[in-house]
């Protein structure tokens, strides 16, 4: 999600399409909350690990 997320935030910065900047912005920011709380340890939806 981090890696998906900064390619939509560089291809809306590169095209000036806001809705891709916004939507990689908030892509981004979900998957580092995921990377912090998986890497505490802490299980996330109900499940410890995603296989």
């Amino acid at each position: 999600m981090i890696i998906l997320g900064v390619i939509l935030l560089v291809l809306g910065w590169l095209t000036g399409l806001s809705i891709l900047y916004t939507i990689g912005a908030i892509v981004l920011i979900v998957g580092l909350v995921f990377l912090v709380m998986g890497s505490v340890g802490r299980p996330m939806f109900g499940r410890r690990y995603w296989f």
